[in-house]
């Protein structure tokens, strides 16, 4: 055993000039949610939430992307305490994920069981190796997935897809997950295709990305009229931004694809 931190937060700054964020799971050998993941994870998206970068890319290390939760954090809770315990990962992991002012893509490279690809669900951008497999197996210690897996998978995939996949506790690949709509796209080389694909979009419009996750954000709570009804502020406020100014003015001296951006 040793005292280093289950995680690794890193920043860089890309050829663009934007600060790009890497959040890499390092529990070895299985990256299990354990005690100290979940508090190194709370750690992290507390600072994450305090200073956003323009961009966030959620990854792993070793053979695993996790082999799920360490069954020990479940073992003698009461029901005061494991309602409590879900409230506290809702309110420290997976709400701040989503709540993030940026674009968020998760890098799955191998197997990705239980709370990892809860995770990933709250994720904007989901991006999968051939050999990445994805399981909800939570039935094997008779509990349901609670960390907004069944719903979120439901979004992108469908309510009846999802309650196969949480019943069955089966393992599906990323072919079958990017057929679902779940995973966004199957790379062999998923870490560079998902470094790449950060560092572009940190190099955009960050508070236009904002924006869109603010207006699907308003549909996944109250559907299309709800977002339809936030949409006039939301994106009317985006014109007093210095990048939609600059952008509109290079569309006009030069035109389209010439714009740099610089999150403000």
């Amino acid at each position: 055993m040793t005292d280093a931190k289950a995680t690794r937060l890193e920043r860089e700054i890309t050829d663009g000039g934007a600060e790009v964020a890497t959040l890499t799971l390092a529990n070895p050998p299985l990256n299990l949610f354990d005690r100290a993941m979940l508090d190194a994870l709370i750690e992290d998206f507390a600072e994450l939430s305090a200073n956003p970068p323009r961009a966030l890319l959620l990854r792993a290390e070793g053979k695993l992307v996790s082999g799920g939760v360490d069954v020990h954090v479940f073992d003698g809770l009461s029901v005061d305490q494991g309602a409590e315990l879900w409230r506290t990962l809702f309110a420290q992991i997976i709400h701040p994920v989503e709540a993030l002012p940026c674009p968020v893509v998760f890098a799955a490279h191998g197997l990705t069981l239980t709370a990892a690809f809860e995770i990933a669900l709250a994720c904007d951008i989901i991006l999968a190796a051939p050999k990445a497999k994805f399981g909800l197996v939570e039935t094997v210690v008779g509990l349901t997935p609670s960390m907004g897996g069944p719903q979120r998978l439901a979004e992108r995939a469908g309510s009846g897809r999802a309650r196969e996949f949480v019943m069955t506790g089966d393992l599906y690949d990323a072919a079958t997950m990017a057929e679902w709509g779940v995973v966004n796209a199957v790379h062999d080389d998923v870490d560079t295709a998902a470094r790449e694909l950060t560092h572009r979009l940190a190099q955009g419009p960050t508070m236009a990305h904002a924006a869109t996750k603010k207006i699907i954000e308003a549909w996944r709570s109250g559907g299309v009229a709800h977002a339809d009804s936030v949409t006039p502020a939301v994106s009317g406020a985006l014109f007093d931004t210095a990048d939609l100014k600059g952008a509109v003015r290079s569309f006009l001296e030069v035109g389209p694809g010439k714009a740099t951006y610089t999150g403000r």
